[in-house]
């Protein structure tokens, strides 16, 4: 059991500024991992600082499976047994239903699809700038861009978007569960219909290839098809949505760099890099529990502890990346952990970097005269999801 702070901060620590990390994080990560208190009453050991981060990462005593009774869910409804897939496996089944999807978002593969999202991005860009007045660019092009892409994947029909965006948007959403709860059983319902079809007629897509290779030959039940393309389909866009979102926000901020951008347009990977390790918006659903007693940066963990492990509180040290609350496109962002570390690293770290590439670069080409249609102080964020990001993002040309 977990001994240590007699009046823990509670989790997930208050934000001062929308657009801030919480104040208390830095002193999270000036000392040895610490307890914060869950909305249920129950302590987890909070771990912010950037070498303890990524040991946690790499650490197998730390268990991701979401059935463990001491489990920090940080969902407000009971997470159903091999719901979110892989994504709460532990090798070395978390290694075979990983394998089933990672070969088709390698960095080569991901080039290959380049043109497809170039295409979409086009697309979308035409759509908006036929409005004359301002514009939300978090709903007209952040959101449906990786939708769109992600969904092309993996062979969901452009006719279900829509209803596709609202239901996996509303399963990350923290302030309503009942409409979670209801989305989430809505999502499982599509993809069970949209998986028999691909069994009865396979196509030129991702959910067809699983089901001939994998659900016929007995590899993979349906039950836990269904799981793993639902984690790819909302983890592929709803994160990169928020990142799409907050990076032409920082970037219209920052005239600046986007003049240096202009200049020298090889500057872009390093500018997403940055944009990546700035935001760090997975803010707290990296969670584990215990499975044995282990150490973490001097603090000794029980076995059935839970820990919650900070990717913002590591992508902003300061022994790591000096003056981290700066934006710098030109410091090293190698040891950022946007991405994790270990083997639950994000397996679509390629295509996001693609992505964000690919719409910085057309928006900023497109729309030279972009600006905000608001002031900076009225953008508003949101931070009652598991993922970081926008409510909107008013803009003009």
């Amino acid at each position: 059991m977990i001994h240590a702070e007699a009046t823990p901060m509670e989790w997930p620590l208050p934000r001062t500024c929308p657009m801030s990390q919480p104040p208390a994080l830095a002193e999270y990560r000036d000392g040895p991992p610490r307890e914060v208190r869950l909305r249920d009453g129950r302590r987890a050991w909070l771990i912010a600082r950037h070498a303890d981060v990524r040991q946690a990462l790499a650490e197998p005593r730390l268990s991701v499976d979401d059935q463990h009774p001491n489990w920090p869910n940080r969902l407000l409804f009971p997470v159903p047994p091999r719901a979110v897939s892989f994504w709460r496996m532990d090798p070395p089944e978390h290694g075979t239903y990983r394998k089933m999807v990672a070969p088709e978002f390698t960095a080569h593969r991901t080039q290959i699809l380049r043109p497809l999202i170039e295409a979409v991005a086009d697309e979308l860009l035409d759509e908006m700038t036929r409005a004359t007045g301002p514009v939300d660019f978090h709903a007209a092009f952040s959101l449906p861009l990786p939708c769109t892409v992600i969904a092309r994947i993996f062979g969901v029909p452009d006719e279900d978007m829509n209803e596709f965006k609202a239901s996996t948007s509303a399963i990350l959403n923290q302030a309503e569960p009942e409409k979670a709860i209801e989305a989430f059983i809505a999502t499982t319902e599509y993809l069970a219909r949209l998986a028999e079809a691909r069994a009865g007629e396979p196509r030129d897509d991702l959910l067809s290839r699983l089901t001939v290779d994998y659900v016929r030959t007995g590899l993979l039940s349906g039950e836990d098809l269904v799981a793993l393309v639902r984690l790819m389909l909302i983890a592929g866009h709803e994160t990169t949505a928020n990142q799409i979102a907050l990076s032409v926000y920082t970037l219209l901020d920052r005239p600046d760099v986007l003049a240096e951008l202009h200049t020298d347009p090889g500057l872009l990977p390093k500018v997403v890099d940055e944009l990546l390790r700035y935001w760090s918006i997975a803010q707290d659903n990296v969670v584990r529990v215990a499975t044995r007693e282990l150490t973490i940066g001097g603090t000794r963990i029980a076995a059935g502890d839970a820990v919650i492990i900070s990717i913002p509180g590591a992508n902003h040290d300061e022994t790591v990346f000096a003056a981290a609350t700066d934006f710098d496109i030109h410091r090293d962002n190698s040891h950022h952990l946007a991405f994790g570390h270990g083997p639950h690293f994000c397996p679509g770290g390629p295509l996001v970097r693609m992505e964000l590439e690919v719409a910085i670069g057309a928006v900023f080409r497109r729309l030279p005269g972009l600006r905000l249609a608001v002031p900076r102080e009225e953008v508003a964020a949101s931070t009652d999801t598991l993922v970081y990001g926008l409510r909107s993002l008013p803009v003009i040309w």
